[in-house]
């Protein structure tokens, strides 16, 4: 009998931010890198169920998620993982850490706004709400090339219906997920944005 679980990407996906959101909203603990890790690690699937649009920042995101998990072996929080970088001067350098941590803040970011968009967007095609997380998020980081790449993979995204087959989720039961994930990410993301702007390192590198 297949794990149920494992059968509910959505659900798994929030269950774990709002773990990571209690952390954060106490404010007396720093947010570990493992348990940080892991989660993000449970939003990789959701990427791949995009299709080719997203290939890029599936791939991406997948690679920046197992460094991060692999650092967790020898960093404990993500304020010392970033601390460890200053420290090294090697914030900024290409597969940092802290760099890694960024580029996976974005993709936390942009399934928050995909969802919030497919929330209030009528129909069954998620060209818009895709279009519009990736506009937000992705877009000003990008260059012409892959901005072109995804614009045209936008035309084989997969209909509403589709996705919600393929995380085993009907209207109802992904709507109250999508929520959960909304209201349980954007505090975490606003964690690791103040890690960066308190140590005046920016967020938009």
């Amino acid at each position: 009998m297949a794990d149920f679980e494992t059968e509910k990407p959505l659900r798994k996906m929030s269950e774990a931010f709002k773990e990571l959101a209690v952390t954060v909203s106490s404010q007396s603990a720093d947010v570990e890198v493992a348990p940080f890790s892991r989660a993000c690690s449970l939003v990789s699937p959701l990427f791949g169920c995009l299709g080719i649009a997203f290939k890029f920042a599936e791939m991406d995101y997948v690679a920046k998620v197992r460094d991060l998990a692999e650092s967790s072996k020898s960093i404990g929080s993500l304020q010392a993982l970033l601390d460890r970088d200053i420290q090294e001067n090697c914030v900024k350098k290409a597969g940092s850490h802290s760099r890694n941590l960024l580029r996976v803040k974005r993709g936390i970011d942009m399934v928050k706004v995909l969802f919030e968009q497919i929330l209030v967007t009528e129909g069954n095609s998620l060209k818009d709400p895709a279009s519009r997380a990736y506009a937000q998020v992705f877009a000003p980081h990008h260059g012409w090339a892959i901005r072109k790449a995804v614009a045209a993979g936008m035309y084989a995204l997969p209909t509403k219906s589709q996705l919600l087959n393929k995380l085993n989720e009907d209207e109802t039961s992904a709507k109250i997920q999508m929520e959960y994930f909304i209201a349980a990410s954007a505090p975490v993301i606003l964690y690791i944005d103040k890690l960066f702007l308190s140590r005046e390192l920016g967020i938009d590198w």
